[in-house]
């Protein structure tokens, strides 16, 4: 696997991982009456979130790459950031959707990486991600209506 494919999967690890604790927060501090809706959805998102983190670092090392492991790592590479506290349940869900709308531009950018180098097995596993994104804005902007 060249750099390039590697750290453009790493910069996936590490924006789901700053997405992952986003979503936890958000979980956790989403009130009004979208609550139980939201609570519930931002807990399937986040443990989704955890398996694509897993999947990933997992495809990296059994190529003889090294994934980010550290929160230090993730924050520095993430084009994903913190959730910065406060948010109305509707910013959180329109937050997420440019989240998602960031790292969805960075699967397609990895995917093409992983066809030129002729890497089916990154590239199908890239793919599959980026259905799983799209759903999950589709969700979330049905949600907004």
């Amino acid at each position: 696997m060249k750099r390039e494919l590697a750290d453009a999967i790493n910069r996936q690890i590490a924006g789901m991982t700053v997405l992952y604790e986003k979503l936890h927060h958000y979980h956790w501090f989403v009130k009004g009456p979208s609550f139980y809706t939201l609570h519930a959805k931002f807990e399937d998102l986040y443990n989704e979130a955890a398996a694509a983190v897993d999947e990933l670092a997992e495809r990296l090392l059994a190529v003889g790459e090294s994934p980010l492991s550290t929160l230090k790592q993730c924050l520095e590479t993430s084009p994903v950031r913190e959730a910065a506290g406060g948010e109305t349940a509707e910013q959180m869900v329109k937050q997420l959707i440019d989240d998602y709308g960031v790292l969805r531009k960075e699967i397609g950018a990895a995917i093409r990486l992983a066809d030129e180098e002729g890497d089916d097995v990154t590239s199908d596993m890239l793919t599959s991600l980026a259905g799983q994104v799209d759903k999950n804005v589709w969700m979330l902007r049905s949600f907004l209506g």
